[in-house]
């Protein structure tokens, strides 16, 4: 599942800067959650990071965009690939 952040959002910065997959920016009003980036930092840390650090608790998971586990590891797999191939090019 990919995390989303509500209208609660107060814009407090701390959040984006802890995303190891960059899925987090600022929207119109509020940041945003990219859920093609998002694993709940899933092959980073044992726990979202983006949760850990709000303040005002603002980022639940996203209903539209439910996955398992399985398929957060795949995507975090995929996400690494590029970076993989491109450090290996540089060898």
């Amino acid at each position: 599942m990919a995390l989303m952040i509500t209208d609660e959002c107060i814009n407090c910065d701390v959040c984006e800067p802890e995303c190891p997959n960059q899925a987090i920016s600022m929207g119109e009003t509020v940041y945003v959650i990219d859920p093609a980036r998002c694993t709940e930092c899933v092959g980073h840390f044992g726990e979202p990071q983006c949760v850990q650090v709000c303040p005002v608790e603002c980022i639940p998971v996203n209903p539209a965009h439910v996955e398992t586990r399985e398929q957060l590891q795949r995507k975090y797999e995929l996400l690494q690939a590029p970076s993989a191939a491109a450090a290996g090019s540089t060898a």
